[in-house]
């Protein structure tokens, strides 16, 4: 009996000494895999404190046909610059200008397709797959910046936004071009009259087409990269854009007379592809609106500032500039003719959002 008390002590004490020895060892395995863990997760995604989106990566691609330094390289940079930084790098955004992927339309294709990310396209251009897009475009609509911002940051806006769902692209925002003006080198232009017989480029836009037809001007269709060349040689006598697209392009090389006419306002549609919006989780989709609207807001102060300046640096670099009384040729524009193009309901629609507004400022 004595013999088998002291084995049930040796037992009962070994026991308590294994139960210790397990104790610490777990005690000391937990503070090492948590060492590891916190190790592991600065190695995988930095500092645990950093802020930002640490999801799935992507690499994306924005085209469009203007080169460096103008508008929608402004914008594009500027997004570039944010989703970068939000992403902390597992986004990585390459820029494409000057139709290195193609024409403007061949780009818009791409888009709808799933083949090319995001895009910087006028709004005219939009017109060839949703006609409502040139409603803002149609001749003398707008007649500053603020009024051209109210209908596309506004209800207007919203509607075109919607329809191009329709049609697979995602509108993030609209990004600024601003007013065009009209060069050539048959004559300077002071009324409605001086336009007829004159060759002018013009981008694949039926508003646009018609709107010189109208004003008595032949039109030719030509890429936007090809004007240039196409003014040297003399296959089309004019053109009309920006100023800070006439300049960036040097179209004042090759153009004599200017006329400060405004007959446009140039907006540009900041395209994404659809489905590829729609598979974003929520966090990465918010990374990207908000990049997309501090684009918007860059272009629109970039546009500004280099309208102003622009009309001073272009002050000597033709042989005259014209400031023409627009009213001959606001009362030369029929627009019923633009309804075979656009809803007459929605240019109806988009007047009186500008007449009232108008009126309210």
């Amino acid at each position: 009996m004595k013999n088998l008390w002291k084995c049930s002590i040796a037992v009962f004490s070994m026991i308590l000494f294994l139960t210790a020895c397990g104790g610490e060892n777990d005690e000391t395995g937990s503070e090492s895999s948590a060492e590891e863990m916190d190790s592991n997760s600065e190695e995988e995604g930095g500092d645990a404190s950093e802020e930002g989106y640490n999801g799935e990566s992507y690499e994306w691609t924005i085209g469009f046909n203007t080169p460096e330094d103008s508008v929608r390289d402004v914008a594009a940079e500027r997004f570039k610059e944010i989703v970068e930084e939000e992403t902390n790098g597992n986004v990585t955004v390459n820029i494409q200008p000057a139709e290195s992927l193609g024409s403007e339309q061949e780009m818009l294709e791409q888009i709808q397709t799933g083949a090319l990310d995001f895009q910087l396209a006028g709004g005219g251009s939009m017109q060839n797959i949703i006609p409502e897009y040139a409603v803002l475009q149609l001749p003398f609509m707008v007649e500053n910046f603020d009024e051209a911002y109210a209908v596309l940051d506004g209800p207007i806006g919203d509607e075109l936004k919607s329809l191009a769902e329709e049609a697979d692209y995602k509108i993030l925002s609209h990004t600024d071009l601003g007013f065009a003006q009209i060069t050539n080198n048959v004559r300077p232009i002071n009324e409605p009259s001086d336009l007829e017989g004159i060759q002018i480029r013009s981008p694949e836009e039926p508003t646009s087409i018609s709107t010189f037809e109208q004003l008595g001007a032949s039109t030719t269709t030509m890429a936007f990269t090809e004007v240039y060349l196409g003014l040297q040689q003399g296959v089309i006598d004019g053109q009309f854009n920006p100023l800070d697209a006439i300049y960036e392009n040097n179209f004042h090389e090759v153009q004599d007379y200017l006329a400060m006419t405004n007959h446009f306002y140039y907006h540009v549609n900041f395209i994404m592809n659809l489905p590829l919006w729609k598979e974003l989780d929520p966090e990465l989709q918010e990374v990207v609106q908000t990049a997309a609207e501090e684009a918007r807001d860059a272009s629109r102060e970039f546009t500004q500032e280099v309208d102003e300046e622009m009309r001073s640096t272009l002050e000597g670099e033709f042989e005259e500039i014209t400031e023409p009384d627009m009213q001959p040729f606001k009362e030369a524009i029929d627009y019923s003719e633009f309804s075979e193009t656009v809803d007459q309901d929605f240019i109806n629609k988009t007047q009186d959002f500008i007449e009232e507004y108008r009126e309210e400022n």
